[in-house]
């Protein structure tokens, strides 16, 4: 997908959100703004929004000199921790704990500081687990899974990741070979390798991280170790709209399916779904 112009307001509004967890300053915040637009100016309109975000979230890191979303990251992790036990239980106990697991997944989505100012995380599982997907390719996705070896999970954002863990550990519990991929270093609230040890997932199963501190994966950023993981991988699960934006026209010969909600109208209408939509969907490059 490419930058529209909806794309536009959007990444101002990214940066005042950024802003207003990163510094009270006024002055700085006018500055910051002021050099944003320079930016959102240069913007490649052929090429995903991921990447013009990508270089907004680097300059306000670079003139506040520290992550803006390093507390509310912890802060959510520690709010998804207190829910794992109960989101184990609904898994445990449900008939296709696969299905289930999945679904939780992707209710965990709404947990988005890039977009959001706050989110209901209890309504975003209740909708998850009682309602029909909008695109729902779990059949295939359950048929294709057994086989594959190696399954590389490309995670989205921070609290979110104890969500992605519950469905990591249903995957192993059924035999299967997972590897979990974090950012090389922040961009907005998407995890790091701080997320992954906060979450325990790290002694879950293997995690690397990509090299890489863009929105989404942008595979010309990302490290050759990461490179090398994603060649192997038998299949790819991704994890949020960041990577949907990043990766959907990548040529691969493998299957990644898609798991987020819609979150942006530009999304939603790149796909021809209502805003807010719940995807489990398979892509074959």
């Amino acid at each position: 997908m490419k930058v529209h112009l909806d794309c536009f307001p959007c990444f101002l509004k990214q940066t005042i959100i950024a802003l207003r967890y990163g510094t009270r300053e006024g002055e700085m915040q006018e500055q910051i703004i002021k050099a944003v637009l320079d930016d959102i100016k240069a913007s490649d309109t052929s090429r995903p929004p991921a990447y013009t975000t990508t270089f907004i979230h680097r300059r306000i890191r670079e003139m506040i000199g520290y992550d803006p979303f390093k507390g509310i990251k912890s802060e959510y992790n520690r709010i998804a921790m207190g829910l794992y036990p109960s989101l184990k239980k609904i898994v445990n106990n449900s008939r296709d704990p696969i299905s289930t697991a999945m679904r939780i997944a992707i209710a965990g989505n709404i947990i988005d500081f890039g977009i959001f100012t706050s989110v209901d995380i209890d309504a975003s599982i209740e909708r998850a687990l009682n309602n029909p997907l909008s695109i729902d390719d779990y059949p295939f996705f359950k048929s294709t899974i057994h086989r594959g070896k190696r399954v590389l999970y490309l995670l989205d954002n921070a609290g979110e990741i104890v969500f992605d863990r519950v469905l990591i550990e249903t995957l192993i519990s059924h035999g299967i070979n997972v590897t979990a991929v974090v950012k090389g270093s922040p961009i907005i609230n998407d995890c790091t390798m701080d997320d992954a040890i906060e979450s325990g997932l790290t002694g879950i199963c293997d995690v690397i991280d990509n090299g890489s501190d863009c929105v989404g994966t942008i595979l010309e950023f990302t490290s050759s170790e990461f490179m090398e993981h994603f060649k192997r991988a038998d299949l790819i699960i991704s994890k949020g709209q960041g990577n949907f934006e990043t990766l959907q026209e990548v040529k691969r010969d493998k299957d990644i399916f898609y798991l987020f909600q819609s979150k942006c109208e530009v999304v939603s209408k790149e796909i021809g779904l209502s805003l807010g939509s719940m995807i489990l969907s398979r892509f074959r490059s």
